[in-house]
């Protein structure tokens, strides 16, 4: 995995914030990206983001980062179609807060061809992941969903939405290993998504942002406006657990 280089000094994170640990990192080279963002104003370094698979190519222009995607790239587990494809780029900061959220406004202007998609992710190996984004099917709809991917096996919850939506917010909350993604069209109006739990998620985490085609075509997404902040989830007021 390569580290991002560092364009700007820092980039802002905006509401509240999973990645690859370093390989062969030793325990006096871990920093907690959501730890120093908290202790802070909830900017984080891009120093800290790190590549799980490269895309197509990306550029930094201040706190504003662009993937373009690569054709054939994906990420789902086995079920209903029964592939695997495992490829997706994925540009994540890694984590053992158990709870906080991270917002980030994805942009997809240019995405127009089947499955081009782009979002939040939180990928810890290839058989646990979970994402969050806006698909493209075609000129009327485009799928706003989740796949939550644990043990292997994905799932797939999606709502259509109009095709000419071309931006739109996620907030990915943590409270220890569950997870909750919600969505916004304005960044300021969330709607939850999808509330799931994390098997693999116990201690640490990473998380962050991923674009793919999973067809032919290549796209640009643009991400923006990313922020940390404590956990905007708040803690269950009502039925209370069973004993």
């Amino acid at each position: 995995m390569k580290r991002i280089l560092l364009l700007s000094a820092a980039v802002t994170l905006v509401l509240a914030s999973c990645g690859n640990p370093v390989q062969n990192a030793s325990e006096a080279d871990f920093v907690d990206a959501v730890s120093v963002a908290l202790a802070g104003d909830g900017s984080i370094d891009l120093n800290a983001l790190e590549w799980t698979r490269e895309p197509g190519g990306f550029e930094i222009d201040g706190n504003t980062l662009a993937i373009t995607t690569a054709p054939h790239t994906d990420l789902w587990q086995r079920t209903y179609y029964h592939f695997r494809n495992d490829n997706a780029p994925v540009l994540q900061m890694k984590t053992r807060e158990k709870f906080f959220s991270f917002v980030v406004k994805t942009d997809f202007t240019q995405s127009h061809q089947r499955f081009d998609q782009c979002g939040v992710v939180m990928y810890l190996d290839s058989e646990n992941w979970l994402k969050g984004s806006v698909e493209f099917e075609n000129e009327e709809f485009q799928h706003l969903g989740s796949v939550a991917t644990n043990n292997g096996y994905s799932d797939w919850a999606t709502t259509a939405i109009p095709a000419d939506v071309k931006t739109m917010w996620y907030r990915f909350s943590r409270r220890e290993d569950d997870f909750c993604i919600e969505c916004s069209t304005n960044g300021v109006d969330f709607s939850q998504m999808r509330i799931c739990h994390m098997y693999a998620a116990a201690d640490e985490i990473s998380f962050g942002i991923y674009a793919c085609s999973p067809e032919e075509s290549s796209f640009t997404a643009v991400f923006s406006d990313m922020k940390i902040t404590e956990c905007m989830w708040k803690a269950h007021d009502g039925q209370q657990p069973d004993e």
